[in-house]
């Protein structure tokens, strides 16, 4: 910092300082010749040191001052006689140079970068090695392709474990980078939904630091990226592949770390943001816990999740097993723990991109199927059997149906779609299983996946065919009572748009659940010619109501001629044309136009609110 006053007598330059402090450095000597842009004094000020600069080059007349005084502003230091053709003149201001030009990083930037380097994969490579071995990728790895290229912010890539007690410092930074949990904020799908709509915080355990173990700063790590996401209103994509809890951790002060605050705001973030989990190898104990927070399950075939290792079952005095043995992906992916399986992380990955794309909004370009095929896909034989997951791929956008949870509550079909490229949930019964009836197991799973479609905004449309709730006294062992009741009290609270269309039968409480309680409950309920309508189940209809005609009758041919009377005509009576001359239904349709109708009334639906549910349901 400099002044400069002319003296026009003495043809001088007076240089002064506009800070209070004390010299501390004087640069020039009376006959010096110097540069425009040299350092003539250092002023320190508030502990910092401050240039004294000269704005001409010249020949310094007069040094006013030492080394220990104390100036004040405005005091002049240094008197230069401009000159021009002095040694460095270059006609103006030039920046200070007091040594040789930097060939290359400074020490410290240096030291900054080397600390980084030994964190990413070239600088592991026997780690890197031990994870092919085993045929996984890296967590960095996984996250590159999750994410667009270049997007990440890494949060924390410096920490090591808290473990300075036991082992070096220098030792935990080799082998404890980013103490076993890579994260940060990035974006995924930007090219298609923008910047804004991208975003997302992404965080993974790495396996190759101690088995991807949850440690005291990854914990706090998890913390302030959990918050980053809360604050932003961004998804969250965890792989979760790790052994749980570390207990090796020396630096902290408490004693049983059930303080730590991760697992409490993971979990606030349910219905806020989207959170997608990972599993892929080994995923137990608090890894497993933050898994099963998650809105969707994604998992190899080779994984095997549990809510504690073998070191935790063996303490407990419940065995010794092998961890291939605890929570195989045969058990989880048949009772609903895991929502999509895949082959491998490279699956894994793109599935997670593709759920988060339903998430981020409406995509521009779609194809259609013919339309034309959904009028042969339901038989013209009411008691044959059929595929409803062929009239999901015809009726919706062409490759856009994501099913979640197909081997678990397998009478109902849960999936996310696509219509002109809007994102939207579907729920449908499959007759063949349970002929649709809706078991405990259905009604939990359609009961949790409208919470989810709640949650992120996106309409739902129900195919419905099913003979109704599933009834008998080993149902209602299974507290048939409250699960089936549950898709009641979903249905009916949802706050985004539902369109019902009846495929062929719809009977009973069952298909009012699969409506949201009525058929007048939904914005639209339709029908397709197939469809049929009832109290309950026909047959049991006949069997019921009319018992004395059909003990009264003369001899068992007799009772069956009158028994498929009698259905008939209850046939003809709740058949989709008749209900519809009653007004219980809006309209039979053409198999072939229900995309259109489905695109209208999604069109003129009115926007779900921001704040849709204080929480998804992990079950």
């Amino acid at each position: 910092m400099s002044g400069m006053d002319d003296a026009p007598d003495t043809g001088t330059v007076d240089i002064s300082t506009a800070l209070v402090g004390t010299v501390v450095a004087v640069e020039v000597a009376p006959g010096a010749a110097v540069r425009a842009g040299t350092v003539v004094a250092l002023v320190e000020s508030m502990k910092l040191h401050h240039d004294v600069v000269s704005p001409v080059a010249g020949v310094v007349t007069s040094v006013a001052v030492a080394v220990g005084d104390t100036v004040g502003s405005g005091d002049v230091l240094v008197s230069i006689a401009p000159h021009v053709g002095a040694p460095g003149e270059d006609g103006g201001r030039v920046a200070a140079t007091t040594g040789e030009p930097s060939t290359g990083l400074r020490d410290d930037l240096r030291a900054v970068a080397e600390r980084h380097a030994l964190g990413l994969d070239q600088s592991r490579p026997e780690a890197v090695a031990r994870r092919r071995a085993r045929g996984r990728r890296t967590a960095r790895e996984n996250i590159a392709v999750l994410i667009d290229d270049g997007s990440l912010v890494e949060y924390g890539p410096l920490v090591i474990a808290a473990q300075r007690r036991r082992r070096s410092v220098d030792d935990l930074v080799v082998a404890t980078p980013a103490d076993g949990l890579v994260g940060g904020l990035a974006t995924v799908n930007a090219a298609e939904v923008g910047e804004h709509a991208a975003r997302c915080v992404v965080v993974s355990y790495d396996y190759t630091v101690l088995a991807g173990t949850q440690g005291t700063q990854n914990h706090r790590k998890k913390d302030r990226l959990f918050e980053l996401a809360e604050d932003l209103r961004a998804p969250v994509v965890v792989f979760a592949e790790g052994g749980g809890g570390r207990p090796g951790d020396t630096d902290g002060l408490g004693v049983s770390g059930l303080d730590c605050l991760a697992f409490r705001w993971f979990a606030e973030l349910s219905g806020t943001v989207p959170l997608v989990g990972i599993a892929a190898g080994y995923c137990f104990a608090g890894n497993a816990a933050l898994l099963g927070c998650c809105d969707v399950v994604i998992a190899t075939e080779d994984a095997n999740i549990g809510m504690g290792g073998p070191a935790m079952i063996e303490g407990g005095g419940l065995g010794v097993h092998e961890p291939t043995a605890i929570g195989p992906i045969g058990v989880q992916r048949a009772n609903g723990v895991v929502d999509v399986v895949v082959r491998d992380e490279a699956e894994a990955v793109a599935v997670a991109r593709r759920y988060l794309s339903y998430v981020q909004g409406r995509r521009g370009r779609w194809e259609v199927a013919d339309q034309a095929r959904l009028r042969d896909l339901v038989p013209a034989d009411r008691l044959r059997g059929f595929d409803v997951r062929a009239i999901l791929d015809t009726l919706f956008d062409v490759d856009s149906v994501l099913e979640l949870r197909r081997d678990f509550g397998r009478a109902m079909v849960t999936a996310l779609a696509r219509i002109e490229g809007r994102p939207i949930g579907v729920i449908a019964n499959d007759n063949r299983h349970l002929a649709g009836a809706i078991d405990r197991d259905a009604a939990d799973k359609g009961a949790r996946f409208l919470q989810l479609c709640d949650s992120y905004g996106l309409p739902v449309v129900s195919l419905v065919d099913t003979p109704g709730m599933m009834v008998g006294p080993d149902a209602e062992a299974e507290a048939l009572v409250r699960h089936c009741s549950r898709l009641f009290v979903v249905g009916a609270n949802l706050r985004v748009p539902m369109v019902s269309v009846v495929l062929r039968k719809a009977y009973g409480l069952g298909a009012q659940a699969m409506m949201g309680g009525s058929t007048k409950a939904p914005l639209a309920c339709i029908a397709w010619p197939s469809g049929e309508f009832g109290g309950m189940g026909l047959e049991g209809a006949v069997r019921l109501g009319y018992r004395r005609e059909l003990e009264a009758a003369a001899d068992d041919a007799e009772r069956d001629r009158l028994y498929r009377e009698l259905v008939d005509r209850l046939y003809e009576h709740g058949k989709a044309l008749s209900v519809a001359t009653h007004f219980e239904i809006d309209d039979v349709i053409d198999p072939a136009d229900t995309r259109r109708w489905l695109a209208s009334l999604l069109q003129a639906a009115p926007a779900a609110p921001e704040r849709r549910r204080a929480f998804v349901d992990t079950w």
